[in-house]
């Protein structure tokens, strides 16, 4: 009786070559999320406010007083 690499089961007979498909599969769609999830979130430190945005929001909101926005404005700039 001859054994050829597909009788063995060493080869890609069978239904083996349809779980690799579906394993290639997933690592390209994981490779897509990994780039989608990079873009957004990466984008997201660019949109951080400058220190003094963040002052002049403060100010105008009542949390601090002219004389502190005046001064931590020194600091800043």
């Amino acid at each position: 009786m001859q054994y050829g690499m597909m009788d063995s089961g060493y080869g890609m007979g069978g239904g083996w070559w349809i779980l690799m498909f579906i394993f290639w599969i997933l690592v390209l769609i994981g490779i897509v999320l990994l780039i989608k999830y990079l873009w957004e979130h990466g984008g997201a430190k660019a949109e951080h406010e400058s220190a003094l945005e963040i002052l002049k929001k403060r100010y105008a909101n009542g949390e601090i007083s002219k004389e502190e926005f005046e001064e931590k404005k020194k600091d800043i700039v």
